[in-house]
């Protein structure tokens, strides 16, 4: 690792952040050759939520940047699905993650993790391919020419005023960006998902029955649902997601409102009799995050783009933050790569970045809300509020906007009143199929039959078989929708149209 210098020139990128997002994005960069410098405002490993990763960050994005094997070798908790206590069954139900015989175990499952492990590994990966990665450096602003971006003001670890330049800066600062606003475009926030987190940790709790024993377990109640997280054998991390009303509970004592949540879901309170609360730090803490479902109406502009929460973040149900996030930075690292190599247009580069990410943020959308209508819990104020007809006029307008001429590969921009429709049928396909799912055997899983379902899954299904094969086996290089870019072999960038 190179000294700091009071400028430096001759960058081809610099990474705001290094979580997951900006590991990745600037490992996919220098892997390609490229001069690479990474400024993270902490010092790693650093605390941080989002535990539950999803199979196409583990053996998709995770082997394209040559980090699987070290992952696999952590020790993670293991996780073949999730198990939900949602909808009309008052059972508890399973899902796997082995929906296609191309990707069966171990390539179906995913792993819980210690956030502050995992991350530490992919910024590790990411100097050992050439990054240079300076830990707390807070950027202060971006250092702009006319409309373009150029570089970054930032204070190093000694609290010295630093400016860098680079072709390309890339945002992967997090939901606290304070460069976001940059990249024109308001952030729109959503008031269906609008909901209040509470979080803390338990030494130890009790497990599912194997083999579902390191899932993720959801269980909805009157005031919202809770997440249940197998860490480890002596550490499990327990999230109530309620209605912001609670907040001036929350506020007053945030642990006796995290316990009072956990106490009124019978379901995961069983689960944590006579298991004392983590008194490790940073476990030993209960936080609280809130209004944290937005998207960005613009993710780039001329020399700058915005990744991971810095762009947009929907909901926790499905565990899809680090997924969007990594995926995200996959595909402006793509961007950039082709830009650098001078094989495919900035602009045309970033235009497929931004029209795939505002694909993937839609379909997760989609699933959300349908998933949400399942639970029929009308007397809560709470679920009474998570129903298809609640979604207001002008959030529906906004996501028509966000999903027109990307989501699904969509010509024309959708029509709001037709939203509603589509939501309604998609929850009723979804409810069906988990109606069904008790009497099904392991070759035909219902969640297939499903639109929402095998959309919600195809990208990172994709990106598996990108990592596996070099392209999926019954479409190598073949972009998934017409008219989009394909993407070479590594997947590291795009190929010429």
């Amino acid at each position: 690792m190179t000294s700091d210098s009071d400028s430096d020139s001759d960058n081809d990128l610099i990474v705001v952040g290094g979580g997951p997002a900006g590991s990745t994005a600037a490992t996919a960069v220098a892997l390609r050759g490229h001069r690479v410098l990474l400024l993270e405002r902490e010092t790693f490993p650093r605390y941080q939520i989002g535990e539950s990763l999803l199979p196409a960050t583990v053996h998709g994005v995770c082997r394209l940047l040559g980090v699987a094997d070290e992952v696999a070798r952590a020790g993670f908790t293991l996780k073949r699905g999730g198990t939900l206590r949602w909808g009309r069954d008052p059972e508890p139900w399973q899902f796997s993650f082995a929906m296609t015989p191309r990707l069966p175990e171990p390539n179906a499952t995913a792993f819980q993790v210690e956030r502050s492990r995992f991350d530490e590994i992919l910024l590790r990966n990411a100097e050992r391919v050439g990054v240079e990665v300076r830990e707390g450096s807070p950027v202060r602003r971006v250092l702009a020419e006319g409309e373009r971006v150029r570089g970054v003001e930032y204070t190093d670890r000694d609290g010295n005023p630093r400016t860098a330049h680079a072709r390309f800066v890339l945002d992967a600062s997090g939901n606290t960006s304070r460069i976001h606003g940059r990249v024109g475009g308001a952030r729109v926030y959503s008031d269906f998902f609008r909901n209040l987190a509470v979080f803390g940790y338990y030494a130890g709790g009790h497990r599912l029955p194997a083999p579902n024993s390191g899932n993720i377990f959801c269980a909805a109640f009157d005031a919202g649902w809770l997440w249940y997280i197998p860490l480890r054998d002596d550490l499990t991390s327990v999230g109530a997601v309620i209605a912001p009303e609670h907040y001036p509970a929350v506020q007053n004592d945030p642990r006796a409102a995290w316990q009072d949540m956990i106490k009124a879901c019978p379901e995961v309170d069983r689960l944590l009799t006579d298991v004392p609360v983590a008194t490790e730090p940073p476990y030993d803490r209960v936080r609280v995050r809130k209004d944290y479902s937005y998207w960005k109406t613009s993710l780039w502009s001329p020399g700058l783009a915005l990744v991971g929460d810095a762009a947009c973040f929907v909901d926790p149900v499905l565990s899809s933050g680090v997924h969007l996030a990594t995926y995200g930075a996959l595909l402006a690292a793509r961007a950039v790569n082709s830009a650098l190599d001078g094989s495919v247009a900035e602009e045309r580069g970033f235009a497929e970045f931004e029209a795939r990410y505002r694909q993937e943020y839609g379909v997760f959308y989609d699933f959300l809300i349908a998933f949400y209508d399942m639970e029929r819990n009308e007397d809560s104020y709470f679920w009474s509020a998570k129903k298809i007809t609640r979604v207001e006029v002008d959030e529906a307008a906004a996501f028509a906007e966000l999903a027109g001429g990307a989501a699904s590969g969509d010509t024309g921009l959708p029509a709001t009143g037709g939203l509603g429709s589509r939501w309604s049928t998609a929850a009723a396909e979804l409810e069906d199929a988990v109606g069904r799912l008790p009497a099904a055997d392991d070759r035909a899983n219902p969640l297939l039959t499903t639109r929402v379902v095998t959309d919600t899954f195809r990208t990172g299904n994709d990106l598996q078989e990108q990592a596996l094969y070099g392209a999926p086996p019954d479409a190598p290089g073949a972009p998934s929708v017409p008219g989009r870019l394909a993407v070479a072999a590594d997947g590291l960038s795009w190929l010429p149209a």
